[in-house]
Formats: structure tokens, C-alpha cells, sequence
């Protein structure tokens, strides 16, 4: 969905021209005749569509100056670019000191509005981002911060606050990868318990023999190998909030002394003499079918109903499809951020694409096509060709694979004698093929052994054209994690590569 730019000018000839202006660079636009109009779609039910408001500065009434002052106090107010015919450099100074994200002359060409307005975008989305990275550490994320632009999570806000305001268990249900945990966050970031502890636990995650240990602590020497006392989950949760995520997972003996803690607020450490207790609000997460394992006996049905005493439902995210755009630009600004790149938008026809996708894996499906999409971005936007594996499964789309580069002649990778044993020395020799051959040289053009950190990055290289870009491929085949190979590319100023 293309953001809105709300235009606010008295002239009507003026507005006409930049509404046709904007409309042209693929934004769309509403119109408002004066200060007051403008307040009143800040201020009003709609205020969360507007991206970015374009100001003119000289109205009569209400003029540009007290609307960047009142919107100035309005923390979720869009950036605001605003225009005059008086270039003074005292007024432009006012403006930005006032609040304004940047400041153009009428008349304004099409060209500096294009770039005036990409530019306090993509500061926002930044700013957005960091500000949303610092809630969700310091515990005051609330459901504002979450991009939803669509109606089907609309009801999932609504009790979410409800929620928030009491401190009922909470279980959240929904596929892998919808944003459970941070629907969890919000919740506490809204509620009381907001800047306390939010501890979270994977259920999944935790060896089955140290899972008593893992939540509610041990005492030291309670059991082969316990050193050391440790505190539990549940007790660095103490006035905060914990989350159990896949909930479903734990071991039935686990399920027994969870029930306990939820009904009493007392825990149990492994080798306790007496019970601890405890202050924590507890939210579980699963995308299980808890009936079916209440019927199958693996998850106990009175502590079922202690966790589903207030559910909710977060839906996939192909029932969700609005909100694909707004998501996916903010993976793009955060990882144009973190790999240094320079890509700032993305295609309406890839933006169709992603639309079109069913999306099995959810948000963090999405999120990881975008890092791809950064990655392997030739320009400053993102097409359907940085998305070939989405367009594979979507009729009506093709991105081809670059081809791997044609094969080249190399020198020897080895030459002379190489050590079998420590009791024989077999010569042997190693070459390439000379055609359709692949290798690495050890040897340097001065007959030198080349460093291994150069042998490395030719490695990689390798491993990049063999395998057509594909970077999950290419970290199995070498053997390492995708960061590790991000982060070694970057060391070796790979990164042209796939520029």
C-alpha cells in the first residue's frame, strides 16, 4: 500500500500541482486547506495513516509555525516537510528548530520533492526503529510500536489492552513466526509491570532433564554436577512478567509444579528445604493444538485452563496481507542500516509480488526475504529479481538466477610433495582441469604459499559463484553459520560482489 502524503496549503492551484507531483512519485495524498483542517487529521481517528505531512508555512488562520508546535508535542506525529515562498535562512532555522524534518522553497521542483520527501521516510523508519529497539529493552513496547495496517489484527490490539490492564494469565496462539513474543511484550510493556523483568523461555529449547532446574533453580549439590546454586526463570522474573513460549513442550513433571506456582505463587528450586515465592505475570505462547494434546494425554487439562484463561489469537500473515508493505519496508530500512547499504525502497511490482505470496512462514519468512533482498540488491531498489524464490510460487512472476560465472584456467593448487605419513613422502600433484576445473591456487605468483586469509576469501568467492548467490547454500557447503559468512565477507570487501 503506498504511504500517504497529507498536503497542507491555502492555494488550490498550489495543491492541485503537488498532488499531482507526489501522486507521480507513487505516494498517495490527501488535502487540507488550512492549519485547523490539517489538526483536526492529525489529531483525529486517522492520524495513523498519514507518512508524512508536506506544510506550507504561510496560511491564513492557523499557520504553518503553530502546527509544527502542536504537533511537535504529539510523539506520534509523521515527519513534516515544510515549503514558503520566503527562503530566509532565519525561517528555515525556526522551522527546524520547531520541529520540521526539512524545509523547501516554492516553487519546488519535481526532483528535490522526490528526494526531500524519500529522505525524511527513511529517516523515520530509522528513528521508528531505534525508538522500537529501545522500548523492547528497557519493557515499555506497547502496541503502538507494532506495524499492523489491517483490520484482521485489529481485534488481537483490542484484547491485547485489556489484557495489559489486569494481570490474568494470558495464551497466545498462532503459527511459528506471527509475533508472538511480541504481542507478549506489549502486553507488559502497557501494563504495571512495564521496566521490570520480561524473561522468556523457549519450552522447546531446554533439555528435558534440566527443565525443573532451568525454571524454578536449584540448590547447590542437589544433583550430580549442580556446583553452584542457581536462580530460576520463574524467580528473576520476581514483579515482572514471564513468557513461556511453545508451552506445549514441557515434560508432564514440569506441568506439575507450573500448576502449583500459578495457584499459589510459590516455586520449589531442586533441593529446596522450603518454597520460594514469587511475583510474576505469566503469558504462554504455542502453536500447538493444546486440546488435541490435552487428548493425547501430554499436556495435563487442569493446567490448560490455568494458561487459557484469557486466549488470543494472532493470525497468520496471509491473512494479513495489508500489512506485508509496511513490514517489509521496515526490514529494508533496518537492514540497509546493519549491511551498509544504499537501498531505500522497494519496487511496485516486487511489492505485488510479496502480496501475492502466501507467505508458510510468516513474518520472520518475510523478514529473512528482505535481509536476502538487501544483500543481492544491485541499485537503490528493491525488484521482483532480489525475490526469486517468492516469484518461483507466484503466478504471473519470474526472477531468473544469475548464471555462474564461466569457468576460467587456474594455476596449480598444489605442487610438490605432499605428507601422507609421517613415515613416507609421496610426491603428487594436485591441478585443475583447465576447463570447467575448480580450485583454489596455494601458490602466489612469486612461487610464495599464499596466506590462508587469502586462500579464505578466494574460497568464498568460489563458493558465491558456484553457487549462484544463494547465501543459506553457500554457509552449508562451507561449513559455517550465515552470520559468520556475512561477517567474513564483509572483512574481505566481498560485498561488491553481489552489489
Amino acid at each position: 500500500m503506498p504511504k500517504l502524503v497529507l498536503i497542507v496549503d491555502d492555494d488550490p492551484v498550489q495543491r492541485r500541482i503537488l498532488e499531482a507531483s507526489i501522486k507521480r512519485l507513487g505516494y498517495e495524498t490527501k488535502t487540507a486547506q488550512g492549519g485547523a483542517e490539517a489538526l483536526e487529521l492529525l489529531e483525529g481517528p486517522e492520524h495513523a495513516t498519514i507518512a508524512l505531512v508536506l506544510l506550507d508555512l504561510a496560511m491564513p488562520g492557523l499557520d504553518g509555525m503553530e502546527v509544527l508546535r502542536r504537533a511537535a508535542q504529539n510523539p506520534a506525529a509523521p515527519p513534516i516537510i515544510v515549503q514558503t515562498a520566503n527562503g530566509s535562512i532565519d525561517t528555515a532555522i525556526t522551522a527546524m528548530r520547531a520541529g520540521a524534518v526539512d524545509f523547501v522553497i516554492k516553487p519546488t521542483s519535481p526532483e528535490r520533492l522526490e528526494v526531500s520527501i524519500k529522505s525524511a521516510l527513511k529517516i523515520e523508519a530509522l528513528q521508528g526503529e531505534l525508538a522500537r529497539l529501545n522500548r523492547k529493552a528497557t519493557g515499555t513496547l506497547t502496541f503502538s510500536d507494532l506495524i499492523i495496517r489491517g483490520e484482521a489484527m485489529r481485534r488481537v490490539i483490542q484484547l491485547g489492552h485489556r489484557a495489559a490492564a489486569s494481570n490474568i494469565p494470558v495464551l497466545i496462539e498462532g503459527e511459528s513466526g506471527v509475533g508472538k513474543e511480541l504481542i507478549a511484550r506489549a502486553i507488559q510493556g502497557e501494563s504495571e509491570r512495564k521496566r521490570r523483568p520480561f524473561i522468556t523461555v523457549n519450552c522447546g529449547a531446554i533439555p528435558e532433564n534440566l527443565v525443573e532446574s532451568i525454571l524454578f533453580g536449584h540448590e547447590r549439590g542437589s544433583f550430580t554436577g549442580a556446583v553452584d546454586r542457581r536462580i530460576g526463570k520463574f524467580q528473576e522474573a520476581d514483579g515482572g512478567t514471564l513468557f513461556l513460549d511453545e508451552v506445549g513442550e514441557l515434560p508432564l513433571d514440569a506441568q506439575v509444579k507450573l500448576l502449583r506456582a500459578l495457584q499459589t505463587g510459590e516455586i520449589d528450586p531442586v533441593g529446596g528445604k522450603k518454597p520460594v515465592q514469587v511475583d510474576f505475570r505469566l503469558i504462554s505462547a504455542t502453536n500447538c493444538d493444546m486440546i488435541k494434546l490435552v487428548k493425547d494425554g501430554r499436556f495435563r487439562e487442569d493446567l490448560y485452563y490455568r494458561l487459557n484463561v484469557f486466549p488470543l489469537w494472532v493470525p497468520p500473515l496471509r491473512e494479513r496481507l495489508e500489512d506485508v508493505p509496511e513490514l517489509a519496508l521496515h526490514f529494508l530500512a533496518r537492514f540497509a542500516v546493519e549491511e551498509g547499504r544504499r537501498v531505500t525502497t522497494i519496487g511496485k511490482d516486487a511489492l505485488e509480488l510479496l502480496m501475492s505470496y502466501s507467505w508458510p512462514g510468516n513474518v520472520r519468512q518475510l523478514e529473512n526475504a528482505v535481509f536476502r533482498a538487501v544483500v543481492l540488491a544491485d541499485g537503490p531498489e528493491l525488484t521482483v529479481a532480489e525475490f526469486p524464490q517468492i516469484a518461483a510460487h507466484v503466478e504471473g512472476f519470474h526472477a531468473s538466477i544469475p548464471a555462474a560465472p564461466a569457468p576460467v584456467e587456474r594455476r596449480p593448487v598444489v605442487t610438490g610433495p605432499v605428507m601422507l605419513g609421517a613415515e613416507n613422502c609421496v610426491p603428487r600433484t594436485l591441478e585443475m582441469s583447465g576447463k570447467g576445473g575448480l580450485g583454489i591456487p596455494a601458490i602466489a605468483d612469486n612461487g610464495e604459499i599464499r596466506s590462508l586469509v587469502s586462500m579464505e576469501a578466494d574460497m568464498i568467492r568460489l563458493a558465491l559463484g558456484r553457487y549462484r548467490g544463494h547465501m543459506t547454500e553457500v554457509a552449508k557447503r562451507l561449513g559455517i553459520g550465515r552470520s559468520t559468512l556475512y561477517r567474513k565477507m564483509r572483512e574481505f570487501g566481498l560485498e561488491e560482489r553481489l552489489n
